[in-house]
């Protein structure tokens, strides 16, 4: 292998992040309009980024025509494809669902006539989901947006992804069950030889990345006398870093790493215990 190849979505809402992840990782598309490229090399000599449609990168990863992928578990899934699901890369986070008009009264998959005609691009998931639930439908396999399909008389029902349910509100159609639930992951080839040991480089890369969301550093300085009492309030993953400061007063470097979400209380508690100096820093990744 002299170059890896990463398939990335060529549109729709996973392209964008899946592209700021792998920058986020020190892989960069070299050239400014990837709108119309489809191979196109990076900031990497040794990788190139495939643009292709989303629901064909499980198939392409499967084959080989590229050693990594980004797409949605919800395509992975329906195509059945041999490939090794590397990483849950925590966006893109929304939900299969079965739809129907509002209009119709039907609530539950138990309420749905024999022969309930149902229009998705989930052939696969949906022809599965209809057989462990006992009902005999018809599936209308479709490419492009389902909402229409009910209002034009198409089908009784869609199979579809929904992230606000704003699109199928907007339609007449209200979700009456959840099949799945459904993010972007990164996607592995089974016929890998990664000899140089590229593929596992690019991997940790992008593991670190999406271990790094949500976290912040947090530095402060910690009089002497407060030391016991700061290190109570603060989280950490194995434990605070201390270092001595050359000062005057008895002091010490504090250094801890911080779920976003509990920042706020931290430095608050952290302050009115003792510290000062406190500094807040990004974290680009997080190597166990």
């Amino acid at each position: 292998m002299t170059q890896l190849r990463i398939a990335v979505p060529s549109k729709g809402r996973l392209r964008g992040p899946a592209l700021k992840l792998l920058e986020a990782a020190g892989i960069e598309p070299l050239y400014g309009d990837t709108d119309r490229a489809l191979v196109v090399p990076t900031s990497r000599e040794d990788v190139k980024i495939v643009f292709v449609r989303a629901e064909d990168i499980p198939g392409i990863v499967a084959s080989g025509a590229a050693e990594l992928g980004i797409t949605g578990l919800d395509y992975v899934v329906e195509s059945g494809a041999n490939v090794a699901e590397v990483a849950d890369l925590g966006f893109g986070k929304a939900r299969l669902v079965l739809a129907v008009p509002r209009s119709s009264g039907i609530r539950s998959v138990d309420e749905l006539p024999d022969g309930v005609r149902v229009a998705t691009k989930y052939v696969n998931i949906a022809k599965k989901f209809f057989a462990e639930r006992g009902v005999s439908a018809h599936i209308l396999r479709i490419s492009g947006a389902s909402e229409v399909m009910p209002s034009l008389g198409a089908c009784d029902a869609v199979v579809d992804i929904v992230s606000t349910g704003t699109t199928m509100r907007l339609h007449g159609l209200t979700p009456i069950e959840t099949i799945m639930e459904t993010s972007a992951r990164l996607i592995k080839t089974p016929v890998l030889r990664d000899d140089t040991g590229v593929v596992e480089e690019i991997v940790e890369a992008i593991r670190g990345v999406v271990r790094a969301r949500g976290l912040k550093l947090l530095f402060m300085n910690v009089p002497d006398k407060h030391l016991q009492e700061v290190i109570k309030v603060l989280p950490a993953m194995s434990g605070p870093t201390i270092a001595r400061i050359e000062a005057p007063e008895p002091m010490w470097e504090v250094m801890t790493v911080v779920p976003v979400e509990k920042l706020s209380r931290v430095v608050v508690e952290a302050k009115k215990r003792g510290a000062r100096d406190i500094l807040v820093l990004s974290v680009e990744r997080v190597i166990p």
